[in-house]
């Protein structure tokens, strides 16, 4: 599912991608409203299944990251307020879902923008964030 959601930089929020355009692709708002645009090659886009934190070991995947707090929160969305919310509130919020991960590396405007998607998610109920080749193997 992670797959098909992308980011796309300088622009808030999350992105379902809808299909190819003429160079371009066709992305649509993960929200109540929708809305469809096309998005040149120029603009910088991100599967969110393409991204990994990192840890004091290895890189994590980030759809384990949001297994992890939907675990944590039984299905609900984070109530941490991001736009009051200290470092050191981040931190230890982001230390109960994933607690090798580097501080060095990880910082707090990452912390916030993982809890922005969870949410995002959370709110449009998307939340498969089972590995994509696990579900091949299985599916064969």
């Amino acid at each position: 599912m992670l797959r098909n959601i992308l980011t796309i930089s300088g622009k808030p929020g999350l992105y379902k991608l809808v299909g190819p355009g003429h160079q371009s692709i066709i992305v649509e708002t993960v929200d109540a409203v929708k809305k469809r645009f096309n998005v040149s090659r120029t603009d910088q886009v991100v599967s969110l299944n393409d991204i990994s934190v990192y840890t004091n070991t290895d890189e994590f995947p980030l759809r384990k990251v949001f297994a992890s707090i939907l675990e944590k929160y039984a299905g609900a969305k984070v109530e941490l307020n991001i736009k009051k919310a200290t470092s050191d509130d981040l931190y230890s919020f982001f230390e109960e879902v994933l607690p090798d991960f580097d501080h060095d590396r990880v910082y707090p405007s990452h912390v916030k923008k993982i809890i922005q998607w969870y949410n995002i998610l959370i709110e449009n109920d998307l939340k498969d964030f089972s590995d994509p080749e696990q579900q091949k193997e299985s599916a064969e």
